[in-house]
């Protein structure tokens, strides 16, 4: 079978899925911590592998820049190729001074003023939370690795650049920690269809102390994530 934006079989992709937004993230991934890999869409350069982690079969797929083309792949990947749960792993630029460089988070919830949920059918609310389940896994593992991690709400754009980032007027209103672009579609997709999502971010940037990371960096230094997104599927 295939979709408009899929080329994989049914069989191809695996219940729980890994999703960075950049495709090459994705490759680094499959071919770094996979065994038994194949390529599995290519479709728009928007790349999908499945292999097994530590003898569990995982899809890896990318899903773009943005809620439209994260909203387009989740939904797909939930709603035709019966996927049960979606970890997103991505970066984020920082609101708050004490978070570092290549500090990891997991999002407990996606504040946003995009009108993807409304578009949908249903009244928007300004905040959509992830899965406490798989959240509860993220914690596990990583304990397990020793890796310590930071949670709470992370703000979902639709716009990167900003002439006026109003940033701290939503970390006072909402306990923000940072920003990204995907995690409002997937999280509202996931709602739709009565499916699990949550995500992992790494702090590329951080826009008090104007620290930031390179774009090599973002697709293979953001490893702490990338493992305890892994290991949290073998519980």
């Amino acid at each position: 079978m295939a979709t408009a934006h899929i080329e994989s079989n049914l069989e191809d992709i695996a219940k729980t899925v890994l999703m960075p937004g950049d495709p090459l993230r994705a490759k680094y991934i499959a071919e770094t911590y996979l065994t038994d890999v194949k390529l599995i869409n290519t479709v728009r350069n928007i790349f999908g592998y499945t292999g097994k982690y530590k003898g569990k079969e995982i899809t890896v797929f990318a899903s773009g820049i943005g809620n439209p083309s994260m909203g387009i792949y989740s939904y797909e990947l939930y709603n035709f190729y019966n996927v049960e749960n979606i970890i997103r792993v991505g970066t984020c630029g920082a609101y708050r001074k004490n978070l570092n460089l290549y500090d990891t988070i997991i999002v407990e919830g996606s504040y946003s003023t995009s009108n993807y949920a409304k578009e949908q059918g249903y009244d928007s609310p300004e905040i959509i939370y992830s899965n406490k389940e798989l959240n509860k896994k993220l914690e596990l593992a990583a304990k397990n690795l020793k890796i310590k991690v930071k949670k709470g709400i992370i703000h979902c754009t639709d716009a990167f650049y900003k002439e006026n980032n109003n940033y701290e007027e939503l970390v006072k209103k909402y306990n923000i920690l940072g920003a990204e672009m995907e995690t409002f579609a997937l999280f509202s997709n996931a709602k739709t269809l009565n499916k699990k999502a949550t995500c992992i971010l790494t702090v590329s940037d951080n826009l008090v102390t104007k620290q930031e990371t390179t774009s090599e960096e973002r697709q293979k230094a953001f490893n702490d994530m990338i493992e305890i997104a892994l290991e949290s599927t073998l519980s």
